[in-house]
């Protein structure tokens, strides 16, 4: 009885085996909306503001700016307020995550639909109040997703297991994000943003009744302000790497439908045969990644992943408008290359955290920054890209030459500048230092 009070079994270790689906399920289901919401807040919203209300696209990029980065300054908060949560108790964690995902819901409605005496009060005051809702939206988004990404690191288990429990997450994120790549074309925004709060509601649900994770016995860690992940060489390399490479495509996530619709000159009843085709390659790419994971190791499956990349989005720059098969193939490889995105950069942070010491305590500290960083990339991409384009001369709807050659450069080319900058990275902050670590055992014993 004793031992087995101080062997407990891994929540994680449920995940494989008889019924590891219903619980791969209860946990996971929720990955599925907050990756739904993602497509519209990042990709559909600042084409939306830029056509349907003719917001200017340099204003609107700094409005974009500025709201993922007070969101983006708030996650290390969020992260180290969800710690303190898990602390005091389950229920406190999923009564703060249901408030959370309302304020989601209700965000998304009226970021999407503006009230009419917002929209006919004048290009001011609508980018003011798509600011201050895009802000509580963002926060929001922010506590749901760390403490859902906090909930399945303090599962624990062996890293098949945790394996597990992450591809459930990403698996059913990739299947919202291909649901929320069509169903606005198709139905309408409408039904979308009511689409996204039914399955708000069924993923918080099942995420209550799922495996939860074994309760600390001292809380005491989790209280330290002062202990930071930054603090961590280790975790600031890993940061660099997936900072630079995450703008390297949020770049091109914010401007394919602006290439889509003036350089391609495509119908728009095929933009969800793109989105949807780039998404099915990623998911469906994930178990090749993983193999390739069993031979080469994380970090070098993701530099082939940042390679693949760069090559297909070299030749993206040479299509033009008709070119719509010749672009199915490029949103086919480039989404096998965002596989490696969505499932290795995660993997290397889960098992830093162990190598670190500190799971089961400070996964909201180390997930909040993570959080940031892709809010960061997010923020990057549209502050930079939009503003860049205006100033080159390209607005929305353009046929002249010169300024669909800027929208070319911005959407292909500056993506391939900043994965190269990332591989470089990698390379020598995380896979040289990786090979020097491997090589001490070896010098040890033969002198």
């Amino acid at each position: 009885m004793t031992s087995a009070a101080a062997t407990p079994v891994e929540p994680a270790s449920r995940f494989i085996g008889a019924g590891a689906w219903r619980r791969g399920l209860g946990y996971g289901l929720l990955g599925l909306p907050l990756a739904f919401v993602a497509l519209p807040l990042y990709v559909i919203l600042p084409n939306h503001y830029a056509r349907e209300f003719g917001a200017p696209l340099a204003l609107l990029g700094l409005v974009l700016l500025a709201a993922r980065l007070v969101d983006a300054v708030l996650d290390p908060i969020i992260g180290r307020w969800c710690d303190r949560l898990f602390s005091r108790s389950i229920a406190a964690v999923l009564a703060a995550s249901a408030v959370a995902a309302v304020v989601l819901a209700l965000g998304l409605w009226g970021l999407l639909f503006p009230p009419t005496a917002v929209r006919e009060a004048g290009t001011t005051v609508l980018l003011a109040w798509a600011g201050l809702l895009m802000a509580i939206t963002y926060t929001a988004y922010s506590v749901v997703a760390v403490a859902h990404q906090s909930w399945g690191a303090r599962l624990g288990g062996n890293e098949a297991q945790r394996s597990r429990v992450v591809a459930w997450r990403e698996g059913l994120s990739l299947l919202g994000v291909l649901i929320a790549a069509v169903l606005p074309a198709t139905l309408g925004l409408g039904a979308t943003v009511s689409t996204f709060a039914v399955l708000l509601t069924l993923g918080w649900w099942a995420w209550s009744r799922s495996a939860t994770p074994i309760a600390l016995k001292a809380a005491g860690p989790v209280l330290k302000l002062g202990a930071s992940p930054l603090r961590q060489p280790a975790f600031l390399r890993l940061l660099a790497v997936f900072v630079i490479n995450g703008t390297a495509s949020a770049v091109p996530a914010t401007l394919v439908l602006f290439f889509v619709q003036d350089r391609l000159q495509a119908s728009p009843s095929v933009e969800p045969a793109f989105l949807a085709t780039y998404f099915l390659f990623a998911a469906l790419s994930i178990p090749l990644w993983v193999r390739l994971v069993g031979r080469i190791g994380l970090a070098r499956t993701w530099l082939v992943g940042m390679a693949l990349a760069v090559a297909v989005f070299i030749w993206a720059a040479t299509l033009g408008a008709g070119d719509v098969v010749p672009f199915l193939i490029v949103c086919a490889l480039s989404g096998i290359a965002l596989g490696t995105d969505l499932t290795l950069p995660s993997a290397m942070l889960a098992g830093l955290i162990g190598q670190l010491g500190e799971r089961g305590q400070r996964e909201g500290a180390y997930f909040g920054w993570w959080s940031f960083a892709t809010k960061l990339n997010l923020a990057l991409a549209a502050g930079l890209a939009l503003p860049l384009l205006a100033l080159f001369g390209y607005e929305p709807g353009a046929r002249d030459p010169a300024a669909l050659q800027t929208l070319t450069i911005a959407y292909c080319l500056l993506p391939c500048v900043l994965k190269l900058l990332a591989g470089s990275a990698l390379y020598a902050l995380v896979i040289r230092p990786e090979q020097r670590a491997a090589l001490l055992p070896q010098t040890s014993t033969t002198s």
